[in-house]
């Protein structure tokens, strides 16, 4: 039926292995799996910018910022009983951290990076091995296994629990208005703070 190679001898590979992007993730799952053989769900994803203090130095807070989210999300695939959570950071730098709409465009794009960063590493847990008749097998991934994936929801939650960034600084109002976000995250559900 078919040739079975077996290697004897294991070597540590030189180059480093990137992993592919959320979409290619997305891409692959919805072709192999199905488009409801999957789900994914944002369990967290908090503005963490100025948590570390770097934006508090005089001459750079009022020029240059930095945006920062952490984000949590949960893959599942229920027909073949796993699931499992990436987590990532994204990051940018606003240049002009005066400018509300500039500084909630930046903020926007972080959000969405961090989401896919996160997205792109619970899938890096799963292996799909698709056998020569077609069928698919879904193993966990333990080698790239993390302590989010062992953490209740609860536990994620408040070992990730930062402080937020206040906006109050800018009046928003008029700017807001005139944003639509129309654009999805590639996620089922949004966050609930």
């Amino acid at each position: 039926p078919g040739q079975v190679c077996v290697c004897t001898k294991q070597k540590g590979f030189q180059q480093r292995v990137l992993a592919l992007n959320s979409n290619k993730c997305q891409e692959l799952a919805n072709h192999y799996l199905g488009f409801n053989g999957w789900s994914s769900r944002i369990i967290t994803l908090q503005n963490i910018s100025g948590f570390d203090g770097e934006n508090d130095k005089l001459g750079d807070a009022l020029q240059k910022r930095s945006v920062k989210y952490l984000c949590a999300v949960e893959v599942t695939l229920p027909g073949h009983g796993v699931c499992t959570r990436g987590v990532a950071l994204g990051e940018a730098e606003v240049e002009n951290s005066e400018d509300p709409l500039e500084f909630i465009t930046a903020s926007r794009r972080v959000q969405k990076l961090a989401v896919g960063k996160a997205l792109s590493s619970a899938f890096q847990k799963i292996l799909l091995v698709v056998l020569e008749n077609g069928k698919v097998a879904v193993e966990y991934n333990s080698t790239h296994g993390e302590l989010t994936d062992a953490l209740t929801e609860e536990e994620l939650k408040g070992s990730m629990n930062c402080l937020e960034l206040s906006l109050e600084q800018f009046d928003l109002e008029e700017v807001l208005s005139d944003l639509s976000f129309d654009d999805k995250l590639p996620s089922r559900e949004m966050p609930s703070n």
